[in-house]
């Protein structure tokens, strides 16, 4: 048996259906750090934030805004083009491929970079530029040109936060017009030429090289300094040591010369013959050393008068030594009883 269906109860079904429709078409939900963008009847009319917002179907619209997106696939980066209706305010990360740039020496190489960007003011980011992902990502790839255009390839890689930062710097104002925060550009990789990279190659050799020899030749300075230090040193210690020795050699001598004098006495004859005696001694003592290149001595004439001298003077008083030692015994005698008994031995001797 069919119920019937009266005409206020059709409508108040089609009422609900209706309201249910509205509900969960106005009735919109945003996550944390996304907003939408409205507009009503074609106009812009407010940013909604996160939490739960009711809007008026078919007259107020979220607009939509155009992102690129690169997704990599082996080597290449293929871009993706999506219209968002949620727009993201976090800091996000546009991975552009590698670009072509001439630098200041005509070298060409290819520059792959990273930039950090954040949509602050949605209203402009959707209504002041047509595509603000593409916008962006051009603005990068043309200022960084300009920027590494000014620079030699080696300039460039001693000084990519210099690149970075002037990257950065000219791109906040335009990007500001945007709606857009530039909050870093990095340059990650930087592609040369096979022949200009050899070249690099052979030049960093080169360098460690030079630099090499220069610090090996810097080392035999130093040594050869240090050893003419040291030879310097060595000569003057050796030649105080010469001298020293030398005076204390000759105080020796006119010790044993002022004692002998004092044993036989300080005329005039007994001093040439301590003279002669000494003399004939150090000749002596020089014979072995002018023979030991050769098998004959050639002995000077005057050398007769030398070894005279020493054979009367032993004959006299012995050695100096044993001069020196009489004295020092018979010192309490007179010096004249000395000499007479010197002179009687001598006479005796005769």
């Amino acid at each position: 048996m069919d119920l019937p269906i009266s005409p206020g109860l059709l409508i108040s079904l089609i009422i609900v259906v209706i309201g249910i429709i509205i509900i969960s078409k106005g009735l919109v939900i945003i996550r944390q750090s996304e907003v939408m963008v409205i507009e009503r009847l074609g106009s812009f009319h407010r940013v909604m934030e996160s939490g739960i917002n009711i809007i008026i179907p078919f007259i107020e619209q979220p607009r939509a805004i155009t992102m690129i997106r690169y997704k990599r696939m082996g080597e290449d980066y293929h871009p993706i083009m999506n219209d968002e209706l949620r727009i993201d305010r976090r800091e996000t990360v546009m991975d552009f491929p590698g670009q072509p740039v001439v630098t200041t020496d005509n070298v060409t190489v290819r520059i792959n970079g990273a930039l950090y960007y954040q949509i602050i003011d949605p209203k402009r980011a959707v209504y002041e530029v047509e595509n603000m992902s593409q916008a962006v990502e051009v603005l990068a790839k043309t200022t960084l040109r300009s920027v590494v255009g000014k620079m030699e390839l080696d300039k460039l890689f001693e000084s990519r936060a210099e690149v970075n930062n002037e990257i950065q710097v000219a791109m906040e104002e335009p990007a500001s017009k945007w709606g857009v925060k530039i909050s870093r550009v990095e340059v990650q990789d930087i592609a040369m030429p096979e022949e200009v990279e050899s070249a690099m190659r052979l030049q960093m050799a080169a360098e460690r090289k030079r630099r090499a020899t220069v610090t090996e030749a810097e080392g035999e300075k130093s040594a050869a300094i240090a050893m003419a230090q040291g030879q310097r040193e060595s000569s003057i210690l050796n030649a105080q040591g010469d001298k020293e020795s030398a005076i204390l050699r000759a105080q020796g001598e006119q010790e044993s010369i002022k004692l002998v004098l004092n044993a036989i006495g300080d005329s005039e004859e007994n001093k040439r013959t301590v003279v002669g005696y000494l003399l004939g001694q150090s000749y002596i003592k020089g014979l072995p050393n002018m023979a030991k290149d050769g098998e004959r001595v050639f002995v000077p004439y005057e050398s007769s008068a030398l070894l005279g001298s020493m054979g009367m003077f032993r004959e006299m008083a012995g050695s100096p030594e044993d001069a020196v030692s009489n004295h020092l015994k018979n010192r309490s005698g007179s010096e004249s009883g000395f000499r007479s008994g010197v002179v009687g031995g001598a006479a005796s001797g005769n």
